[in-house]
């Protein structure tokens, strides 16, 4: 007899399935694809790792991440900017007419940006329910005692915050949609692939890859869920795919999920966030320099470059495309696609920019198994959205994923949180996080 079927083989999914092994249960996951790790994908084809999806962790001082990872002996590489700020890192700012800032002037502009979030604050602060992003955003331009130039700056930075924080434009984005969204400490990101972390979580886990999941059905003796071909019942299960999936309806739930969960992933938004990698013959930046940064009416569609050579040992570039963007990239050719691209940069850095060597381009609005890149608090939705989601359903059916922890959506550690709330739910007792493999002594 199976103890609890795990419908995910993502972050969420193994947290739970190793905590609630170790605790003697007979733990199956159940993944949809033909591999495990889920919004967590390191391609090597290339013979150097390149994070299609997750990146980072964002914020080392207090994340639970942290710990586990250096206990793993997961190397890491500071790299403190993915959170879209806009200084607390060497960046190369070009201005509206595609002139580098030289000191000077980046001091102006980071005092500008600074002002910029401080006004934001006290617009988002006034800010009655349901009012959107873009408002408050507007709010604070407003407030913001400068000329139309260096306005039009803080507009648009302001405007790409969304774009790269929520995968989502800041019309659709609820004014305190990102009121969580405070990172403590430096960030890092991965130079041998984040998916070493799920890779070393998994170890020993009965994980059953191409099941694709199409229906939940409670049972009088627990659950009963069906693949394509296969069904398995177990006294629990926990459900862990991402919000779009849940969205659009993929798997079916006998009985109806409760109108309470239906609404809030109704409410909640699931965004598009793309990342776009080029490869070029030889660097054409400058040394030093964590990200390259378009300010003004140029940045759009393409406003910041972040330089990723130090995890592939090659001059490369990693840039985003978030929200509508995002979207409509997905059905371009990988050729207009990085075309584009190379015509931004030109701008700034004219003949020098030679043409990509070579690229990756991810779409992970189109695909099956996510829908979408994470989840964001749309306009007339809450961070409790989030949480309403994870209530358990009979004390049978629970759910995890980024999109079910509202302390922290979005992330991996807000992630492998709501699977360690979903396993200690499930066996009703606390079970202390540190018990995950690593956290004590190191690997084999």
């Amino acid at each position: 007899m199976i103890d609890t079927i795990v419908i995910g083989a993502g972050i969420a999914g193994i947290t739970a399935a190793r905590l609630l092994r170790q605790a003697g249960q007979n733990v199956v996951i159940l993944e949809a694809r033909d591999r495990i790790g889920g919004r967590m994908w390191t391609d090597r084809d290339a013979g150097f790792p390149v994070d299609r999806g997750a990146s980072w962790i964002h914020g080392l001082i207090g994340n639970p991440l942290t710990p586990l990872v250096e206990s793993l002996k997961i190397r890491t590489l500071e790299f403190t900017v993915g959170a879209y700020q806009a200084g607390g890192r060497p960046i190369s700012n070009f201005d509206a007419n595609n002139e580098p800032l030289d000191t000077r002037r980046t001091d102006a502009w980071l005092e500008d940006a600074s002002m910029a979030d401080e006004l934001l604050a006290d617009a988002i602060a006034a800010s009655a329910p349901g009012t959107n992003y873009a408002h408050a955003v507007e709010r604070a331009v407003a407030a913001f005692d400068a000329d139309a130039a260096r306005k039009r700056q803080v507009h648009d930075f302001l405007h790409h915050r969304t774009e790269e924080q929520c995968g989502a434009e800041s019309s659709e984005v609820d004014a305190h949609g990102l009121d969580e969204d405070i990172i403590e400490g430096d960030e890092v990101v991965f130079p041998d692939g984040y998916d070493a972390l799920p890779r070393m979580l998994a170890e020993g886990l009965d994980i059953r890859l191409g099941r694709v999941v199409k229906t939940v059905e409670r049972t009088t003796a627990g659950v009963r869920v069906r693949t394509e071909s296969e069904s398995f019942d177990a006294a629990h299960v926990v459900v862990t795919v991402p919000l779009g999936v849940l969205k659009a309806g993929d798997i079916d739930f006998d009985p109806p999920l409760p109108e309470t969960i239906t609404a809030a992933i109704g409410r909640i938004g699931m965004g598009v966030f793309n990342k776009i990698f080029l490869r070029f013959p030889e660097r054409f930046w400058a040394d030093g320099v964590y990200a390259i940064r378009q300010l003004g009416s140029p940045s759009h569609p393409w406003h910041s470059w972040y330089d990723v050579s130090a995890i592939s040992g090659e001059p490369m570039l990693l840039t985003f495309a978030g929200g509508a963007w995002g979207r409509e990239i997905e059905s371009m050719d990988d050729e207009d696609i990085v075309d584009s691209v190379v015509t931004s940069l030109r701008r700034m850095y004219g003949n020098a920019v030679p043409s990509p060597v070579a690229h990756w381009i991810t779409r992970w609005g189109a695909d099956e198994f996510s829908r979408g890149s994470y989840s964001y608090i749309a306009v007339g939705a809450s961070h409790n959205d989030h949480d309403a989601i994870a209530e358990p359903v009979a004390d049978v059916l629970h759910f995890a994923g980024e999109a079910t922890y509202g302390a922290e959506p979005a992330t991996v550690h807000g992630a492998l949180l709501s699977g360690h709330r979903a396993a200690e739910r499930i066996l009703g007792r606390t079970v202390p996080l540190k018990t995950l493999p690593g956290t004590q002594h190191a690997p084999r």
